[in-house]
């Protein structure tokens, strides 16, 4: 218990970071909705929708290779850290020049409006400043030095966060003769209008630079050695984990890819696609509640399950965690679920975005879904069989791709909603299928199984039973919140408890 005591600890510090930074960038989120139309927004998302692609080629899974092999016995840990990073620097610059020069035609290739070629430009030098950052940040991981990666996460956050309301709120505001008519002239000459959405990226460029400013002792403590002899063992470790990095990206964000593209024109009537690619990215913001524990645990996780590889009792640690992951995650689901109209209100300023709420349960439980195989997968890292992970990632992109193309045309963004849910599901009992035959561990998943149709029952319990009182609708999802919370203390914690002492 001790172990898994020192996870959770971990957990909260990288959390700190994680949870406080994504709860800022969060509340841009009513700045987005409020200062952009749905089609504006829709250039965001599908823009990052991208990223999130591009982030995973352009790290190629090193991060994962670079723990699996410091861990190993012998191993000259600063030499590793000197090559791995070498390799990345040039590979990030090499890249990131790619992307710049071609950012007219790939404009053209992803089928946004015209005159926003700047965005490819900004959006390629952000790629690869993170890149370069990728391996300093898991050195500070695998050193436990959580407190640092947490702090440096956090100014990248509220950079990024002051960025976004000086040229979002305070510039256009004043501009406009709003308030603090004295500032007009000394904000007249650092805010152009014509950027617009650009902003958003701009101000994720300038906090990726000060990131790598603030890692400057770790990026000065290596020296440049190119030795790709030496690193072909870790990239045959590591291109499976980046073709699975692909088949999950395809699985987290395709969607929003392939529905400006499949949804027949004027679906949802008065509304452009790149609209409901709008409504639909702003709605998913909505289950970040559930991604922010899932990175949080992700973050803790990685270094811990393989610093637990030869332990005798991992098995029951690694089953302890399932259990109090899924049932924290439950507790989120019903929470959110249950009071999403609220949460709407707060963070979808616009009505038209709102439209789409009904998405956001499914998405939460999706992702419940995404941080069990997350869990769960820790046998094929644990085995170096990473090309299991491919083979499930890939499976899920198949899923992902023929449920979007089935279902988008049929039923909108709920379509993909639908299929997200789907293939998270699949992954996860797939991983837990075949980790029973070369990974044993006694997950308590029936018992799982019931936590979750529990929690499933009480959001649909919530949804299906108008209230039109304000303050007696309040007052009975709160009670449904608190039977799940009571029934968890009764028979996992006080029922353990008396199991003990009996």
């Amino acid at each position: 218990m001790s172990v898994a005591k020192k996870l959770a600890g971990q957990t909260a510090v990288y959390g700190i970071s994680s949870i406080v930074g994504r709860v800022l960038s969060y509340l841009l989120v009513p700045i987005y909705t409020s200062r952009f139309a749905a089609a504006e927004y829709g250039i965001v998302t599908a823009l990052y929708a991208y990223v999130s692609f591009l982030n995973v080629v352009f790290t190629y899974g090193m991060e994962t290779a670079y723990f699996r092999f410091a861990n190993r016995p012998d191993t000259d840990r600063k030499a590793l850290y000197s090559q791995v990073l070498s390799l990345l620097l040039t590979s990030s610059l090499v890249m990131s020049g790619l992307l710049a020069l071609l950012a007219t035609p790939l404009m053209n290739l992803m089928h946004l409006p015209p005159g926003h070629e700047r965005y490819a430009v900004w959006i390629a030098l952000i790629l690869g400043l993170d890149a370069m950052a990728a391996i300093p940040f898991a050195r500070l991981r695998l050193e436990n030095k959580a407190r640092k990666f947490a702090t440096i996460r956090l100014v990248n956050i509220l950079l990024t966060v002051g960025l976004n309301l000086f040229f979002l709120v305070l510039c256009p505001d004043v501009l406009a003769g709003k308030y603090l008519p004295g500032l007009h002239p000394v904000l007249a000459p650092l805010y152009d209008p014509s950027i617009g959405v650009g902003y958003v990226f701009l101000s994720n460029l300038a906090a990726s630079a000060l990131t790598l400013l603030l890692l400057w002792r770790e990026l000065t403590d290596f020296r440049f050695r190119l030795d790709l002899p030496a690193l072909k063992p870790m990239l045959r470790y590591a291109y499976p984990l980046m073709l699975m990095g692909l088949a999950g990206m395809v699985n987290e964000t395709l969607d929003r890819i392939l529905l400006g593209s499949w949804l027949p024109q004027g679906f949802y009537p008065g509304k452009s696609n790149l609209a409901a690619v709008g409504i639909y990215g702003a709605c998913y913001k909505l289950s970040i509640f559930m991604s922010l524990v899932i990175q949080a645990f992700r973050y803790a996780a990685e270094p811990f399950f393989f610093s637990q590889s030869t332990n005798k009792n991992s098995p029951a640690t690694f089953a302890l965690i399932l259990k109090w992951f899924t049932i924290c995650c439950a507790l989120i689901f019903v929470l959110i679920s249950v009071n999403i109209e609220d949460f709407s209100l707060l963070f979808l300023r616009r009505p038209e975005y709102r439209e789409g709420i009904v998405v956001v349960p499914v998405l939460l439980l999706a992702n419940l879904f995404l941080g069990m195989y997350y869990n769960l997968s820790v046998w094929f890292k644990l085995t170096d069989k990473t090309y299991f992970g491919t083979y499930i990632g890939f499976g899920g992109a198949l899923l992902t791709i023929a449920l979007n193309f089935l279902l988008i045309p049929l039923l909108g963004y709920m379509g993909s909603a639908l299929t997200t849910l789907a293939c998270y599901f699949s992954m996860a009992a797939i991983c837990w299928w075949l980790g029973n035959r070369h990974f044993p561990v006694p997950y308590p998943m029936f018992r799982l199984g019931l936590w979750l149709a529990l929690a499933i029952g009480l959001v649909a319990v919530s949804w299906y039973t108008p209230v039109a009182d304000y303050w007696l609708r309040h007052l009975f999802h709160l009670v449904l919140c608190a039977a799940f919370a009571g029934l968890v203390y009764l028979v996992e914690i006080r029922g353990r408890r008396a199991t003990l002492v009996s």
